[in-house]
């Protein structure tokens, strides 16, 4: 998975993907790393709001409910098409993975596309093995080469004006839930609510870009360094099955055996059983027989 924190970027031209790669490391624009700080910072702001039961409970569900807009949004469902719904679900899939503040969608997407076209080769845009753990992590987030959006890799979602409208204002939907959680549980709400929830989104799915290629089993020959990690699926509502999404990246499940922990997708079973969502995609049984090592 990938995200970004510091820019506003606009539609990328359709000519910049043929713009030569920096070196890895050469282009990190330091001062621009700030804002991320702030972030984590504000957080300590509960020393003095103190931390309230509402709060906290705020705080979990705001995690919970998020991290399915980064795993059924951002992922499986922008970037991979893993699932077909409606334009008003869309929409409001779109709005809840930007509450993240991870940026837009578009930009999300086409960016996890590029990783998925170059996973773990020196054009991957966050690998450990090519660029080291902390740049995987979260160094990259703060490239200026990677500010814009490429609008060449995700055609199929900018046919749609509103998402396109969305990604121009990648934290509308972070900002009106910072000020709903204010209205919920007071400034608590908004420190430990939105802010503590925030933090712990940020690295849950930068582990997933990092860790997960570094630690865990390979089940799947896939030809990078992708791992299942079984806690990390907990955390991230089954994304930490990362072996298995490389395997089939068009697959709405991630966790392909019965006892892997896969929230997210039996959340997109819900939604199609109610009318939400059709068309989710999982592989066969002689696909799965195919890529075991």
């Amino acid at each position: 998975m990938t995200t970004n924190l510091h820019r506003l970027p606009g539609l990328m031209p359709t000519t910049a993907r043929a713009a030569p790669q920096a070196p890895a490391h050469d282009d990190i624009v330091y001062p621009e790393t700030i804002p991320f700080l702030l972030v984590h910072l504000a957080c300590l702001g509960a020393i003095w709001t103190g931390v309230t039961w509402q709060a906290v409970l705020l705080g979990a569900v705001l995690y919970v409910v998020r991290m399915f807009g980064v795993t059924a949004g951002y992922h499986r469902y922008f970037s991979h098409r893993t699932f077909r719904t409606s334009r008003v679900v869309q929409f409001l899939l779109g709005w809840l993975a930007q509450s993240t503040a991870q940026l837009g969608i578009l930009w999300w997407a086409a960016k996890h596309r590029h990783h998925h076209r170059h996973s773990d080769t020196e054009l991957d845009v966050h690998s450990p093995r090519q660029h080291g753990f902390l740049y995987a992590h979260m160094g990259w987030i703060f490239t200026e080469r990677h500010d814009a959006t490429d609008v060449d890799a995700v055609p199929d979602l900018t046919r749609f004006p509103e998402l396109v409208w969305l990604n121009n204002h990648p934290y509308l939907p972070a900002l009106t839930l910072a000020a709903a959680s204010w209205f919920i549980a007071g400034w608590p709400g908004v420190v430990v609510g939105f802010f503590w929830s925030t933090v712990a989104l940020y690295h849950g799915t930068f582990m997933i870009n990092s860790l997960a290629h570094v630690h865990g089993r390979v089940r799947y020959v896939t030809g990078d360094d992708s791992r299942n990690n079984w806690w990390l699926a907990v955390i991230t509502l089954g994304e930490g099955w990362h072996n298995n999404h490389h395997a089939f990246p068009t697959s709405a499940r991630h966790g392909l055996r019965w006892w892997e922990i896969d929230a997210s997708y039996w959340i997109i079973r819900g939604l199609e059983l109610c009318g939400l969502a059709w068309r989710v995609r999982v592989p066969s049984a002689a696909a799965l027989s195919a890529k075991l090592r």
